[in-house]
């Protein structure tokens, strides 16, 4: 006889990311967790705003991983991050230019040249599904102010020859111990990483699933 397992705490976590930022730092929650990395069109839609457009990819991720899975309960974390710059100061509105992941090193160049000593936005949103008998949905969108320090053309060059800008949104990490592109944040270090802790825990919290 099949037995359900309803109770939330109990349930199957599964990270939509196949990020090994996020993965660490969902460990460091003390979650075990599954991977299951989401195949979605994450092209922009005509007339969408920026911030519309990570809260979309965030929700489409959560449930093109749900569509893969068998009727079971889970849980299903997924999230989007999105680097925005704006034309003159902080304040960045969802008009900002958006600074996506560097396909070549020119464009790496060009980005971290356009971000430094300046002050920009990051906006990461995430989505936790809960399925089955009282399932929920829920999004959020956690923006954090970053002010980059004033960093020469040359560490710009040994910062693109290590190969890390290529998976970041914006060419930088902010954890990159030699780079170190930061000078101050204003708001979740650990969104700027790509994955708000703190905030996800209280969803998880709120749905009743703990680690």
């Amino acid at each position: 006889m099949r037995i359900d397992r309803v109770e939330s705490h109990v349930m199957r976590l599964i990270l939509a990311s196949s990020s090994p930022r996020r993965q660490d730092l969902l460990r460091q929650m003390g979650a075990t967790f599954d991977i299951i990395k989401p195949d979605i069109d994450e092209s922009t839609i005509a007339g969408e705003s920026l911030l519309d457009h990570v809260e979309r990819l965030s929700r489409e991720k959560a449930q093109a991983v749900v569509q893969m899975l068998d009727n079971d309960p889970v849980v299903v974390i997924s999230a989007d991050t999105i680097v925005v710059l704006a034309a003159d100061t902080i304040g960045i509105d969802e008009n900002g230019i958006l600074l996506e992941k560097p396909a070549t090193a020119d464009e790496a160049r060009a980005m971290l040249k356009q971000l430094r000593h300046r002050a920009h936005q990051v906006h990461t949103a995430f989505t936790v599904v809960k399925t089955g008998t009282s399932p929920q949905m829920i999004t959020r969108r956690v923006c954090t102010d970053v002010y980059m320090r004033d960093y020469s053309d040359a560490e710009i060059e040994r910062y693109i020859a290590t190969g890390d800008p290529f998976d970041k949104a914006g060419s930088y990490a902010i954890q990159h111990e030699e780079f170190h592109p930061v000078e101050k944040i204003e708001g979740s270090y650990t969104n700027v990483v790509g994955f708000p802790v703190d905030e996800i825990k209280a969803v998880l919290e709120q749905i009743g699933w703990t680690s």
